[in-house]
């Protein structure tokens, strides 16, 4: 591999007008494909093959509502004062206004739905739109609040809520901050600032084709809001981070004396390599989404994983190109002039802390080992959902919706159960789904029923069910376990089947779904660490000392993020929009992306280990200059995929703060505790004993020479060659 990247790198910096041409060229191509066939994201999390969403597939023609967007409109004035005339009269009209908007299929009265809270302060009006949610506009949206005008006249309250406005995954600009904060570690790490705007520049512009792309896949298929969102977060992260590690390899070829052109190549075969792996991996795990077979974390997964490739394929051919235009000026417009550390006979911070981790394993193993331990002990409280009108922001209009109505008529209400009744097989219909209501009414977890709808053509009614606990609550989920256990000796009893569906059922499916996939997700990713590393490294120890590594990073995230976001913790400085279980999909997805990026530091800083080791060091020895080489870019690198992510923490997207904060925390935990000190750690107590590969797999596993070792010999060789080519005509 390292002899290709060397020619590739060599070939881009010579034709570095066509290479850059060429990037123009796909950027503005991609960037016009988007403007043609942009379509519409969606914010609908359908997992088909769960219960609650084939039940809502069959019943689809006959209640057609069930399939189409809703909305809440929530009235609400003092005790007793949503009932007084005048208030009446304002949400009786306001209501009729928004059921006559275009759009909207129906909206009945609330005084005629008896949907008034107890103490006469509440009016609750269900809205249903005659197309799918995401078919539904900003503009429909937009008019059916315009349509609430007399009440909001009259000094009502009035918020809107449900479905049609619980609306996720929107970037406010936050990552603007993290890209700043991502330029400042360049210009301190790189102290340059031409040295530190090439980063960027090649992130920008592979992010920029990477959604591009995206947005004009968006018309002939859907994509979930996250993806893109997911997309722009990874993609920034590592399109910065694989442009730091070859510009960091180039800068050091250029001290060492070589001309700008060998250095960018032997930048590119080296960390290049490094690069190229890093990505793999990181791709593979995005790709490997799949397993949970949930199609909107397929899509999340490809989506990353497009950006991600775009990222490397931009490293490698675009950055050796503009280090072409760069030559030796890389490093003017500097920030800071001091003598090299070599001249005034000082060591690196990064050097020193190799010796003293190298000097003292054991202790430096298990301390680490006892604060990943310690940060990991809450993730065994997780527990999973998906967010709804209690995860919006605090001040929204979908909170206020949201908390007006479980303050006034009980958080049940924010939860309904769907149960359909099928009576196809019942002699009489109406008493089989009387007898239904009857027996679900007498659970314990059961506050209210809803009059049945019934259809008299099919045969087929729906019951609405309002538990006495909210969407989060476990007791919501036990229920829905109960209804569904009933369902034999109901059809026993009455001739009638049942099947539980509705938002609040298809999130609990969604989620036990996705908790299912879990343990099938993680084997797959460790079976790919294992190989990959392997391939990569040609060793049986560090494959498996990294999964190990990785795997201590994923449980000590995972604890953080329960303790902030389930149990409340740092509320005061992270602005938790509703203390409850965590995004469902959450830590599936942390394990994709957190495992690739992972394997970044792992192949950088052993990789440097294996090639001192290869080249006569002594195995302790090569760990020293492994870390001391690689220390100051890893930290760089990991402190900007920290900025980036975190940068998404301070939004108040209900889905991508949770994955910030969890990708933030996990790259800091990785980073700086796993690889800086565990992994070194580990390599001076095995020793050489790292680098045994048993000899049957050294005959049939392809030597990739990602140190490259192969490419320094014929280099090597070829300058030997040449100064006796050159003696050939004189001898003659």
């Amino acid at each position: 591999m390292a002899t290709y990247l060397y020619r590739l790198g060599r070939y881009c910096y010579r034709r570095r007008r066509a290479v850059l041409a060429v990037w123009i060229a796909v950027l503005i191509t991609v960037g016009g494909a988007a403007g043609a066939f942009a379509g519409k994201t969606s914010d609908e999390f359908k997992v088909p093959g769960t219960e609650a969403q084939a039940t809502l597939d069959r019943i689809k023609d006959t209640f057609p509502q069930q399939a189409h967007g809703s909305a809440q409109v929530v009235f609400a004035a003092g005790p007793g004062g949503i009932t007084a005339p005048e208030a009446a009269r304002a949400v009786s009209e306001a209501v009729g206004r928004i059921a006559a908007t275009p759009g909207v299929a129906a909206a009945p009265d609330p005084y005629a739905t008896h949907a008034v809270s107890p103490d006469g302060s509440v009016a609750i009006g269900l809205v249903s739109f005659d197309r799918v949610l995401g078919d539904i506009t900003d503009q429909q949206r937009d008019a059916v609040r315009a349509a609430a005008e007399p009440a909001r006249a009259a000094g009502l309250t009035v918020a809107f809520g449900g479905d049609a406005y619980n609306r996720m995954a929107q970037v406010d600009g936050g990552e603007a901050v993290g890209l700043a904060v991502a330029g400042v570690v360049l210009v301190v790490t790189l102290g340059s600032l031409v040295a530190a705007g090439l980063p960027l520049l090649t992130a920008l512009v592979g992010i920029g084709v990477a959604m591009a792309g995206l947005l004009a896949l968006s018309g002939p298929f859907e994509i979930i809001t996250t993806a893109p969102v997911l997309a722009l977060m990874v993609g920034l992260a590592v399109g910065i981070d694989y442009a730091l590690f070859i510009l960091s390899r180039h800068r050091r070829h250029l001290a060492e004396g070589l001309e700008p052109g060998e250095a960018a190549a032997r930048a590119n075969a080296t960390a290049g390599s490094a690069v190229v792996f890093a990505g793999l991996t990181v791709v593979v795990a995005l790709a490997g989404l799949a397993v949970a077979d949930v199609p909107f974390l397929t899509v999340m997964g490809l989506a990353a994983s497009g950006a991600v490739v775009v990222a490397v394929l931009v490293a490698i051919t675009l950055l050796p190109a503009l280090l072409g235009f760069a030559g030796r000026a890389v490093d003017r417009l500097p920030v800071r002039r001091r003598a090299p550390r070599a001249a005034t006979g000082r060591t690196t911070l990064g050097e020193r802390w190799a010796t003293f981790v190298v000097r003292r394993p054991l202790a430096v193993l298990l301390a680490g080992l006892t604060a990943l331990i310690a940060l990991a002990v809450p993730a065994a409280s997780l527990s999973l959902g998906l967010p709804g009108g209690g995860s919006q922001a605090t001040g929204t209009d979908a909170r206020k919706a949201y908390d007006l109505i479980g303050d006034s008529f009980g958080p049940g209400f924010n939860a309904p159960l769907v149960v359909v009744v099928d009576a196809g097989g019942a002699a009489r219909p109406e008493q089989a789904v009387q007898g239904v209501a009857e027996k679900l009414s007498g659970l314990p977890g059961v506050q209210t029923l809803l009059p049945p709808a019934l259809d008299a053509p099919s045969r087929t009614a729906l019951l609405t069910v309002i538990p006495h606990t909210g969407p989060d609550h476990a007791g919501t989920r036990t229920l829905v376990t109960e209804i569904r256990d009933q369902r034999d000796a109901l059809q026993s009893a009455t001739g009638a089947r049942i099947a539980v569906t509705g938002t609040t059922a298809a999130n609990i499916d969604v989620s036990a779904k996705l908790g299912d996939a879990l343990p099938p997700f993680v084997a797959v990713i460790v079976g790919i660490a294992v190989v990959l590393l392997a391939l990569a490294f040609r060793s049986v120890l560090v494959p498996l000392k990294a999964v190990a590594g990785f795997l201590l990073s994923i449980t000590a995230s995972l604890g953080a993020v329960v303790a902030v976001y389930q149990w409340g913790w740092l509320d005061g400085v992270i602005d938790v929009p509703r203390v409850g279980p965590v995004v469902s999909f959450v830590p599936i997805l942390l394990i994709g992306v957190l495992f690739g990026l992972a394997m970044d530091y792992e192949l950088f800083l052993v990789s440097g280990m294996k090639e001192h080791h290869v080249h006569g060091m002594a195995p302790r020895d090569a760990v020293v200059a492994g870390v001391k080489n690689g220390a100051r870019v890893v930290t760089a690198a990991a402190l900007i995929m920290v900025s980036v992510f975190g940068s998404f923490v301070f939004g108040h997207d209900p889905i991508v703060q949770p994955i910030g904060f969890a990708l933030a925390v996990g790259v800091l935990v990785d980073a700086f505790v796993v690889r800086m000190a565990l992994v070194p750690a580990a390599m001076a107590l095995f020793g050489g004993a790292a680098w045994w590969f048993p000899k049957r797999l050294e005959k049939v596993v392809p030597r990739v020479d990602m140190e490259g070792e192969q490419l320094m010999a014929r280099l090597a060789e070829q300058a030997r060659q040449e100064p006796a080519r050159a003696a050939e005509p004189e001898r003659v």
